[in-house]
């Protein structure tokens, strides 16, 4: 299973040499007036750990493993991968500005993997975004935050308030698209991670509901 996970990640930092994003821009909305600031993302906020069943797909390969995500302080989350038989893969302090690799399987020890799952996660437990714009459509609000070269779009259900996307653009390309399933504020039920540059697919499913 290894090798060719390796194999998928080198193949795909070439291929992106070859793929260009497609400009991303909001259809169907208007703008909306807003006295928010700041806008967060709760989901990974509580102390207690977040377990979830992950489903990687990198081209036609499929992965499957234990997520563990857990909250250290008010800035860095703990991260770890284990096999379905219960083998770590991975385990890795990150936050805004720093990474800690605490283990990594030596199969799995190539910078393009390190560096992959560092801005991804990174990105994923991103908690406060400065508002700069709002809009809305039918079914959401939506809060756009610029930081640097890199935008941030929030969609929060209009029915129960939940954060349920974010679209991550760097240089106005979309990267990243998070969409989240859930019934509180502060746990995902589930959650799908999508690529725009790379043909890879995370996904997380439940296994354990903090309080």
């Amino acid at each position: 299973m290894l090798p060719f996970l390796r194999q998928s990640f080198l193949y795909s930092l070439i291929l992106i040499l070859a793929l260009s994003c497609k400009t991303y821009k909001l259809t169907d909305v208007k703008p909306a007036s807003t006295s928010e600031k700041t806008v967060e993302n709760l989901y990974f906020s509580s102390g207690e750990d977040y377990v979830y069943k992950c489903q990687m797909d990198i081209y036609k390969n499929h992965v499957s493993g234990i997520l563990i995500i857990k909250k250290l302080n008010e800035t860095t989350h703990r991260v770890a991968l284990t096999s379905d038989f219960g083998n770590k893969l991975i385990d890795f302090e990150v936050s805004e500005n720093d990474f800690k690799l605490n283990y990594v399987l030596p199969d799995l020890d190539k910078k393009i993997v390190i560096n992959f799952l560092k801005n991804d996660f990174r990105q994923l437990l991103k908690r406060r975004y400065p508002v700069n714009e709002s809009f809305e459509n039918e079914n959401a609000r939506i809060y756009l935050s610029k930081i640097g070269n890199m935008s941030y779009y929030l969609f929060f259900s209009k029915e129960n308030g939940l954060l349920k996307e974010i679209v991550y653009t760097k240089n106005n390309k979309e990267k990243i698209n998070f969409t989240f399933d859930a019934k509180k504020p502060i746990f995902a039920d589930s959650l799908n991670l999508q690529h725009k540059d790379f043909k890879i697919n995370i996904k997380l499913f439940q296994i354990t509901e903090t309080e």
